[in-house]
C-alpha cells in the first residue's frame, strides 16, 4: 500500500504538503481522478481523490479509517542520543515499525551528544510510519536533560523503567510488561529510560528510582544504547498481544 501523510484537512478537502506533492506527482505520476491514501499522524487512513495535481495535490476525502495500523499499549522511550546519529536514527525508524508513542531525546551526565536536529528525526518517524502501514506517527518531544524527564515523570502512570549496568536487583521486561498489563488491560502504558554510551550517573539512578523507576535488566549481554532501546521496544511489541491474548 502506498501512503502519503499530511496533517492539511479542512471541510472534507486534503492538501498535500509540497514535499509530498512533488512525491505523488512527479515521482509517482499520479493525476487528478486518482485514488490515494493519506495519513494523518493520529491514527487515521483517509482514501482520498485527487482533484488539483499540480505544485500542490489537493484530494476530496472519501473514507475514513480509525486506529489504522495502532497498537493496543502506550510506550513512551526516552533514549540519550547517540555519538554517531545515525544509530540514534536506526532506532528511530525500527521502533515507529513496531510500535512507539512518545520518543524524548534525553541529555545525560555522561552523554557525548548534546544537539539534535529535530527536523530531521521528524522525517525519519514519518517515513518510518509510512512504510510499517501506521496511521500514527510517535510525537517527538523537545530533548530534556535526563534530571528533568525523571522529574516530569514522578506522578506518570503505568511501568516506568530505567535501564542500565549497575549490580542492583532488577526487574526482567517480561515482569514489567506483565505488572504494567495487570494495572492496565485496556491500555497499558510503559516508560522506558535509556542511558548514554557511558551509562547514568550514580545521582541519575538515584533520581529515578526515587520517582518511581524499576531498575530493568535486558538480558547479561552489554547492549548498545540504540540495540536496547530496540529490544526494550521489540519486547513491548511481542509481549503485550501475546498476554492480553
Amino acid at each position: 500500500m502506498e501512503l502519503f501523510y499530511s496533517t492539511q484537512m479542512e471541510n472534507g478537502l486534503c492538501t498535500l504538503t509540497e514535499e509530498e506533492s512533488r512525491h505523488c506527482a512527479k515521482v509517482l505520476r499520479h493525476n487528478v481522478g486518482d485514488t490515494i491514501n493519506v495519513i494523518d499522524g493520529c491514527g487515521s487512513l483517509l482514501e482520498c481523490r485527487i482533484i488539483e495535481c499540480g505544485k500542490k495535490v489537493v484530494c476530496s476525502v472519501e473514507s475514513v479509517k480509525e486506529n489504522f495500523g495502532t497498537h493496543n499499549y502506550h510506550l513512551t522511550m526516552a533514549v540519550c542520543p547517540t555519538k554517531n546519529i545515525d544509530r540514534y536514527e536506526w532506532f528511530l525508524e525500527k521502533a515507529t515499525e513496531m510500535g512507539m508513542d512518545v520518543v524524548v531525546p534525553v541529555i545525560g551526565e555522561h552523554s557525548e551528544r548534546r544537539i539534535i536536529k529535530p527536523e530531521r528525526l521528524e522525517k525519519i518517524l514519518v517515513s518510518a510510519a509510512k512504510q510499517s502501514l501506521k496511521g500514527a506517527i510517535p510525537v517527538l518531544r523537545d530533548a530534556v536533560s535526563v534530571k528533568q524527564f525523571i522529574k516530569e515523570c514522578t506522578a506518570a502512570e503505568g511501568a516506568k523503567l530505567i535501564a542500565y549496568c549497575g549490580e542492583q536487583e532488577k526487574v526482567t521486561l517480561a515482569q514489567a510488561v506483565h505488572k504494567a498489563v495487570s494495572a492496565n488491560p485496556g491500555a497499558p502504558r510503559i516508560t522506558i529510560l535509556i542511558g548514554p554510551e557511558g551509562d547514568f550517573s550514580p545521582a541519575e539512578v538515584e533520581a529515578a528510582i526515587g520517582a518511581g523507576f524499576l531498575p530493568l535488566t535486558l538480558g547479561d549481554s552489554r547492549l548498545r544504547t540504540e540495540t536496547a532501546a530496540v529490544a526494550a521496544v521489540a519486547g513491548v511489541y511481542f509481549m503485550v498481544p501475546s498476554i492480553l491474548g
